[in-house]
C-alpha cells in the first residue's frame, strides 16, 4: 500500500467536531485524513443553518479551535458579537468559505463528497476502510478512528453497541431562510410588540457593513412563559395561514453578514428515526410548513412584504439520533451534582434542552456548571475509535445539554490532544 494512504488519524464527517479535531490533530503534527460526504464542510453549522451558536459559559478548557474559527470568520465579514457578549453569530454560506481557510494545514487532506463502504477490523481494534469516492474505491490505513458523523453511522458500521435508555425523542427542525427582508422596520415594530428583552432585542453592530441593525426574538405554544408574539400566530391559525403545529416553536435571528436575511429556527419536525418512510413524509411536511410560516410573515409582520426564500436546509437539524457505548456513560446526576473528572473534555453550563411534541411537554432545565470526561469519547468496543460530538456517551438528557456546537467542538479538540500527548 502506498504510504500517502497510511495516517495517524482518520476523521470520518466534517461537521462541528469533525473540524475541530482535524484542526487539532493537523497542528499537533498528526498526518490527518478528513473524510466528508458533502462538497463543504460545516455539517448542521452550513448545510443546517444552525446558527447562531448558541450561548455556553465554557471555561477556557479545549476552546483552541473556537477561537481560531471566530478571528478567521472575522477575516471574511462572517461574524458578528451580540449584545450578550456571544461571539457565534456567524453566516452560514461564508463559513463554507471559512473553515477551509481554518483548516489549511500541509498535514491534513480532505476529502469531499466520500462517504466508507467497508470496515476492516479484529476483536478491539479497527485495522482499516475502504473509502467509495463514486469514482473508486481507496483502502486506507490508520492508527485511530473518529466517528464524528453526527449519526453515529460509522460506529454502526463497525458494530458498536449503541445507548437505548430512552423511549423520548427530540423533534427536529428544518430551518431556512427569508431575504429581501427590511430588518429596521421589523425591529422598530417588534420592540413595540415585545417588549421583554430576554425574548426579543435588538442590536446594532459595528461589526457588520453599514452598522446594520441585528435581533432576535422567539414564541413557543408553551404555556411557561408570556409570548407577544403568539397572539399573531394565533390569528394565522385562525384566518387558515397556519396550523396550530406551526405555533410550537417559532425563532428568528438576524444573520451575521446577511444583508437583510432572517433565519428561522423552525418548524419542528417529529423524529421517526427508525422508519425512514414516515420520517420523508416528515420532510414532505415540513416544507409545506416552512412554505405557511414564510406566507404568514409576510401578511402579518412588517418588513416581511418583499421577503423571499433564499435557503432551505439540505441537512435536518436532528438535535439527537445515535449515542455510542463508551467507557463511561455521562449522566444527568453528573451533570447536576458538577462532578469532577480527572481529565475533563471541557467545562460548560448550557441547560439540559428537550423539544417535545407535546404542548409544555418541552424541557429546558438549568444546571450548574459541569464536566465532561474524555472516557466519554472512547468507544467500549474497539480501542482505537473515538465518538465525537453528539453521538458521545451520555444519556438521554445529559445528551440533551451536551450537544450545542462549543460543547462539540471542545469535543474534538479534546481528541486531537488527548491522541497526541498520549501518542497512542
Amino acid at each position: 500500500m502506498k504510504d500517502e494512504l497510511k495516517y495517524d488519524v482518520v476523521i470520518i464527517g466534517g461537521g462541528t467536531s469533525g473540524c475541530a479535531c482535524a484542526y487539532n490533530c493537523a497542528k499537533k503534527g498528526l498526518k490527518t485524513l478528513l473524510i466528508e460526504k458533502n462538497n463543504f464542510l460545516g455539517g448542521l453549522m452550513t448545510a443546517g443553518l444552525v446558527i447562531p451558536v448558541m450561548k455556553s459559559s465554557i471555561e477556557d478548557i479545549n476552546c483552541d479551535y473556537y477561537n481560531k474559527l471566530i478571528d478567521t470568520a472575522k477575516k471574511y465579514s462572517a461574524q458578528i458579537t451580540y449584545k450578550d457578549k456571544n461571539d457565534g453569530w456567524l453566516n452560514p454560506e461564508l463559513l463554507k468559505i471559512v473553515l477551509e481557510d481554518v483548516l489549511n494545514f500541509d498535514n491534513l487532506e480532505i476529502l469531499f463528497e466520500t462517504t466508507v463502504s467497508e470496515v476492516k477490523k479484529n476483536s478491539d481494534h479497527i485495522k482499516s476502510l475502504v473509502l467509495n469516492s463514486g469514482l473508486l474505491s481507496v483502502p486506507i490505513e490508520a492508527k485511530h478512528f473518529i466517528d464524528a458523523t453526527g449519526s453515529a453511522e460509522f460506529s454502526i458500521q463497525c458494530g458498536c453497541e449503541l445507548l437505548h435508555d430512552n423511549d423520548m425523542l427530540q423533534q427536529n427542525s428544518l430551518r431556512f431562510i427569508l431575504g429581501n427582508v427590511n430588518i429596521e422596520e421589523f425591529c422598530h415594530f417588534i420592540v413595540q410588540v415585545d417588549s421583554n428583552e430576554d425574548i426579543t432585542n435588538t442590536y446594532r453592530n459595528e461589526r457588520d457593513t453599514n452598522n446594520k441593525l441585528h435581533f432576535t426574538t422567539a414564541c413557543t405554544w408553551d404555556s411557561n412563559k408570556t409570548w407577544a408574539l403568539d397572539k399573531y400566530l394565533i390569528k394565522g391559525v385562525e384566518d387558515g395561514i397556519l396550523k396550530d403545529t406551526d405555533r410550537a416553536y417559532f425563532q428568528l435571528f438576524s444573520v451575521a453578514g446577511g444583508d437583510n436575511q432572517v433565519a428561522f429556527n423552525c418548524p419542528r419536525i417529529n423524529n421517526y428515526k427508525n422508519n425512514p418512510f414516515m420520517y420523508s413524509r416528515e420532510l414532505i411536511n415540513a416544507k409545506r410548513a416552512i412554505w405557511r410560516l414564510y406566507n404568514f410573515v409576510k401578511r402579518y409582520f412588517p418588513g416581511f412584504q418583499n421577503a423571499i426564500i433564499t435557503n432551505i436546509a439540505t441537512q435536518t437539524g436532528i438535535r439527537e439520533q445515535n449515542r455510542v457505548k463508551t467507557k463511561y456513560i455521562f449522566k444527568k446526576d453528573d451533570m447536576i451534582t458538577s462532578k469532577s473528572f480527572d481529565n475533563p473534555v471541557l467545562k460548560a453550563n448550557y441547560s439540559i434542552d428537550i423539544h417535545s411534541d407535546k404542548k409544555d411537554g418541552s424541557i429546558l432545565q438549568k444546571t450548574n456548571s459541569y464536566e465532561l470526561p474524555i472516557e466519554s469519547l472512547i468507544s467500549a468496543d474497539f480501542e482505537n475509535l473515538y465518538v465525537i460530538g453528539k453521538i458521545l456517551g451520555a444519556e438521554f438528557e445529559a445528551q440533551s445539554a451536551l450537544r450545542v456546537q462549543k460543547s462539540c467542538m471542545s469535543m474534538g479538540e479534546a481528541i486531537a490532544k488527548y491522541i497526541a500527548k498520549n501518542k497512542i
